[in-house]
């Protein structure tokens, strides 16, 4: 068995740690950072295969030293530019480049359950004869309804063949029907003309984190704010900040960010929540509290109902507090990086009001010209407010703000584990509203295409199309692809609806879009 003395960066061994169920469990993980205190030797440890928001520093009472791993001495990688890395004796570690995120079986699999024959929307799509890849069966084998309620009878083949990057995108004018459970016939919605967009090479590049129509399963690493992870080292990989006072809460960093140096040793850090300037000490923070006028974020209030506000602030006008803002940020965001260069981008910066002034509750940042239709560029709803509806209303006023604008819109790639969860969860159910809300008329089953559902939605239609498969809603009957709403998808969504308390009210939107295109408006 090894001695403490004998752990060096890079040792991987199994270290104790209570999971979410608060039982102890002995992870495999790495040894970072050794510091000694008072001749006690602490260990920075990052769990291998778990997110960094967990890494801690432990004592040797908690590492397995029978189980140690030393570093491999002839392990050196070199990097781009062909000097070592800068943890040379560490384990060799393998960047995956490639995210399966929408390989995970959709709720309705599991069940088991027989359902009813569930209320079929049937998408006509433009594909070539019968020679195209079709999730679930082939062209000349409609699925018969029990078939559309069996989805693990395919389930393997779903994760490969759900639609080929050589598959069309869906024809943007093609309708769609709505089968109803009685078979009747109903009125079908005439496909509306859609407004130009703005062409993308959607063939080679991802715009959702869910594969789709035309995309490859790997994420769209261009976005301009996007971490080229290549450069990590042994300091960006370890949280620097151990704590951070802001008003009334206090946060603990999940992330490393660069904040100064001398400030990185101080046990609390003390933010103005109103500026977001940093201090010292709290005398230094009640000291600049005498003489900060602000009490709310700068720039203009463009929404407000109840006690929730919106301000939109300008990157080059309000260089300081966008400064401040992003190093906050990067705090709790691992796949982003942080530029100081804020002129090209807006920040919109949800608050809650009270006597004491507009509370930062989160916030969300965009390009002022984007070339690939994103409408957030980073995304974060501050750890005290999470799980309570505000990431979700974040989401919708970036949509809102894409209706205002004309346009459709798409995250910057890659989104962290929480906000994928979040664009998921809020795709799913705009999408849902849409579908369950269309009614029948005249006779005629009602018709929708993708294009429509992108043009009242704003959310792009490889998000559209992706939310769809992740779903398992797509199946394809009598030589047309149809959508399987089922009870438990339908009962679902409606329980996370009535939950869904925090709405974003468009009469409340006051905000009129520039033409950033013109040098002069920056």
């Amino acid at each position: 068995m090894a001695e403490v003395g004998e752990i060096i960066e890079g040792c991987r061994l199994p270290v104790l740690r209570r999971n979410q169920d608060n039982e102890d469990e002995w992870p495999l993980a790495e040894i970072l950072s050794v510091k000694d205190i008072s001749g006690r030797k602490l260990f920075y440890v990052h769990y291998i295969d778990f997110n960094k928001r967990l890494d801690e520093w432990v004592t040797h009472e908690r590492l397995d030293l029978k189980k140690i791993q030393f570093p491999k001495k002839e392990a050196k990688t070199p990097t781009k530019n062909g000097l070592p890395g800068s943890r040379p004796g560490s384990p060799e570690r393998e960047v995956r480049k490639t995210l399966d995120l929408f390989l995970q079986p959709a709720s309705a699999q599991a069940s088991g359950k027989t359902l009813p024959i569930p209320v079929q929307i049937t998408l006509r799509f433009n594909l070539p004869k019968e020679r195209e890849a079709i999730p679930g069966g082939e062209p000349d084998q409609p699925l018969s309804s029990s078939s559309c309620l069996q989805p693990n009878h395919r389930s393997t083949k779903r994760k490969v063949e759900v639609v080929s990057p050589a598959t069309p995108v869906p024809s943007e004018t093609a309708p769609a029907s709505v089968f109803p459970q009685n078979g009747s016939a109903r009125r079908a919605v005439a496909a509306q003309p859609g407004r130009k967009r703005k062409s993308n090479c959607l063939g080679t590049d991802e715009d959702s984190q869910d594969s789709s129509d035309g995309i490859p399963s790997a994420p769209r690493m261009t976005g301009s704010l996007v971490s080229d992870r290549s450069h990590d080292d042994i300091v960006t990989r370890m949280k620097n900040i151990e704590c951070i006072e802001l008003g009334r809460h206090r946060l603990k960093p999940w992330y490393f960010s660069p904040y100064p140096q001398e400030l990185t040793t101080l046990p609390v850090l003390y933010l103005c929540e109103f500026c977001l300037k940093y201090g010292r000490s709290l005398k230094c923070l009640q000291r600049h509290l005498t003489k900060c006028d602000l009490r709310h974020p700068p720039g203009n209030e463009i929404y407000r109902k109840g006690t929730i506000s919106f301000f939109e602030i300008d990157g080059r006008k309000n260089k300081s507090y966008s400064q401040n803002l992003c190093l906050l940020a990067k705090c709790f965001l691992d796949h982003k990086t942080l530029y100081y260069d804020t002129d090209p981008f807006l920040f919109y910066v949800m608050t809650e009001y009270d006597c004491k002034g507009f509370h930062i509750v989160g916030y969300f940042s965009k390009e002022k010209e984007s070339t690939e239709d994103y409408n957030v560029a980073c995304i974060l709803t501050l750890p005290p407010y999470q799980r309570r509806g505000y990431g979700k209303l974040l989401i919708e006023f970036s949509y809102e703000l894409s209706k205002v604008e004309g346009k459709t819109g798409t995250p910057e790639k890659p989104l962290s584990d929480l906000g994928l969860l979040s664009y998921r969860s809020y795709w799913s159910q705009t999408i849902l509203e849409i579908l369950m809300g269309l009614k029948s008329e005249s006779g005629e089953r009602p018709q929708i295409t993708i294009n429509e559902i992108s043009e009242i939605t704003s959310i792009k239609k490889e998000d559209v199309i992706s939310t769809l498969q992740y779903l398992n809603l797509i199946n394809y009957y009598k030589g047309q692809y149809i959508l399987t709403l089922s009870e438990d998808i339908v009962d679902g969504h409606e329980r996370a609806m009535l939950k869904r308390l925090l709405r974003i009210d468009s009469k409340c939107l006051h905000f009129t879009p520039k033409d950033w295109s013109k040098r002069g408006k920056w």
